[in-house]
């Protein structure tokens, strides 16, 4: 498969741009800035300079032309303000799914969090954080044209993964490994049956092929 990441840069988009390529993926990260793209290399991964925040669709569209999946796993990360939380964790998730229709790349996987709500209360930051990433989890749901599938996260460590989670539409808040979230993004991107569903992940006591296919059905 070609598995193209937005967001190629992050925590969880660098450890799934290794799982990937270790299974023989092709595996394209778009990055910001190009004193990133080394990391990607490292992690057997083609960089592409992209800024999400400033590109048109159709610019996106042909960086993702001729895959097989899109992820999105960008954010305007921490110490970021309210306005980047817009352009990057809802606007850029919004352009990418565009951008995604417009290629004809149907599989497509957003990393979210938990909490996320378009009509979420509160003016902290973490507020405008939920309430962004709920509104662009909402508008791609609403895509036709996409296999989407939405993971949401619970709290982020940077543990060794265990390879034993909790994958459910509602697990209730909890951790869960960087490594965990990677490996199941891995997974979800081989298994269409998952597609639109909204999952919720901490860490369990189910291996990640078992969680997922149970998600899925079989």
């Amino acid at each position: 498969m070609r598995i193209v990441i937005a967001g190629g840069h992050g925590q969880i988009a660098l450890r799934l741009e290794r799982l990937l390529a270790a299974r023989g993926d092709e595996v394209a990260g778009i990055v910001r800035k190009a004193e990133q793209a080394d990391d990607l290399r490292a992690a057997g991964t083609e960089p592409v300079v992209l800024d999400l925040e400033s590109a048109s669709v159709e610019e996106v569209a042909e960086r993702l032309r001729g895959a097989d999946a899109a992820v999105f796993a960008a954010g305007a990360g921490p110490g970021s303000g309210a306005a980047r939380k817009d352009t990057v964790d809802k606007a850029a998730a919004v352009l990418f799914a565009d951008a995604a229709v417009r290629a004809g790349v149907r599989r497509f996987l957003v990393v979210s969090s938990m909490g996320a709500d378009p009509r979420h209360q509160g003016d902290e930051i973490f507020d405008v954080y939920l309430r962004a990433k709920g509104e662009a989890d909402a508008y791609v749901s609403s895509l036709d044209a996409l296999d989407w599938t939405i993971l949401r996260p619970g709290a982020l460590t940077d543990d060794a993964g265990t390879g034993l989670v909790r994958l459910e539409a509602h697990t209730g808040r909890g951790p869960v490994p960087r490594d965990d979230v990677a490996a199941v993004l891995a997974e979800l991107v081989d298994t269409p049956a998952t597609k639109g569903l909204t999952l919720e992940l901490i860490s369990g006591s189910a291996p990640v092929s078992v969680a997922v296919k149970s998600v899925a059905g079989n």
